[in-house]
């Protein structure tokens, strides 16, 4: 489904090598990386090669200085993949774990961190959910105690996407307990430093993605390491945030129209009481419906990235998209599972990974009931 949001030929051109990217890098690979838990670290370097990395990042540090139109080709292709653990791994290091670097960190923090992740040279991960603390930030309990230029962090996060392939987090820490909202900031953690380990977590779907907790005891960081200004990092992090519903609603999309036109294909070949299963009135009307689904998806997230290229606030609008995007999906990925019978509940099957993998959509990155909690303040109640 084209728009003309993304018609350029600079679009298309690009949206022909994400596309060549996913279908040589990562379909083929997608069972390896579920075996593996993991996706290839050689391929950020691949895709570091090919510009894919810092899309709209400081040239200075080497992104490309682009806009939000091709962060979601980008995206949506690599939704297209048939292996979300790989999508979301990748999602992590560009719109996580690096928009507040790029955007707040210092010139050295830049030159340290940023240019190498662009460049596909390190991998990152955000940290910030904890095993007490998941949609409410505000109820995060590491804590990093100044001591002289160091920080002092001890604390542990959970649900952590890239946990082996991070060479650094960027962490939420409380910096001040006594100071509310003012009293969190953003750290950069080295993941080879002393004090910090991690333990992977065995998850229900997106297999290809390495999820871990961490703990940190005594781990000293130094406070250069901030990004931004020390007691920003509340307002930091809600920033970074609109970047990772957004690309969930645009990555989403592209598995949900995969999986829609792959399910069409399986109804017109399987034969039911002498008939393709797509010449079944109850087949159409669901097919039709949940197009529907994804055409309403698109035109959200198309006025998203519209207002992002267009320099305005966005966050209400983002709200609404990935509570309605992400819900749409889920319904597509059981739908569909539902069309493919017996054959949707095997592991092998493109309906049964995308049920499993889209879960995580009303729950990762903010739950439904924070959207609509958030949703609620922004239109006045």
């Amino acid at each position: 489904m084209s728009s003309d949001l993304y018609s350029t030929p600079e679009h298309e051109a690009f949206r022909d090598t994400v596309r060549r990217f996913t279908e040589d890098e990562l379909r083929p690979r997608a069972r390896d990386f579920d075996a593996a838990g993991r996706i290839d670290k050689s391929l950020f370097k691949k895709m570091g090669d090919l510009g894919m990395l810092g899309l709209r990042y400081d040239p200075a540090y080497g992104g490309a200085g682009l806009d939000w139109s091709f962060s979601a080709v980008m995206h949506e292709e690599l939704g297209r993949s048939d292996n979300a653990g790989a999508t979301l791994a990748i999602s992590v290091h560009t719109e996580m774990a690096t928009p507040s670097l790029a955007q707040f960190g210092s010139q050295e923090l830049k030159r340290d961190f940023l240019a190498p992740a662009i460049t596909g040279e390190t991998v990152s991960a955000i940290a910030v959910t904890e095993p007490d603390a998941g949609s409410d930030v505000s109820a995060i309990q590491t804590r990093a105690v100044r001591d002289g230029e160091d920080w002092i962090i001890n604390g542990s996060k959970i649900y952590i996407t890239n946990a082996a392939n991070a060479d650094w987090l960027c962490l939420l820490a409380v910096t001040d307990p006594e100071a509310g909202y003012s009293g969190f900031s953003q750290i950069i953690v080295p993941t080879d430093l002393a004090g910090l380990r991690y333990d992977l977590l065995d998850k229900i779907g997106l297999w290809g993605s390495d999820t871990g907790q961490f703990f940190f005891e005594d781990l000293r960081v130094p406070v250069a390491h901030t990004i931004g200004e020390i007691g920003r990092g509340f307002q930091q992090q809600m920033m970074q945030f609109q970047h990772e519903r957004l690309v969930a609603c645009i990555s989403q999309l592209g598995a949900s129209e995969l999986l829609w036109e792959e399910t069409k294909k399986w109804t017109q070949e399987r034969v039911l009481f002498g008939k393709p299963l797509s010449k079944m009135q109850n087949t159409q009307f669901k097919m039709a419906h949940l197009w529907t689904q994804i055409t309403a998806a698109r035109a959200l997230n198309d006025a998203c990235v519209r207002s992002l290229v267009a320099g305005e606030e966005a966050t209400t609008m983002i709200t609404m998209a990935k509570l309605f995007s992400c819900n749409a999906a889920l319904e597509v990925a059981t739908e569909c599972l539902q069309l493919h019978g017996g054959y949707g509940l095997m592991k092998e099957s493109m309906a049964g990974r995308a049920f499993v993998d889209t879960r995580v959509g009303t729950i990762g990155g903010g739950s439904d009931e924070t959207m609509l909690h958030y949703l609620a303040k922004q239109l006045g109640f």
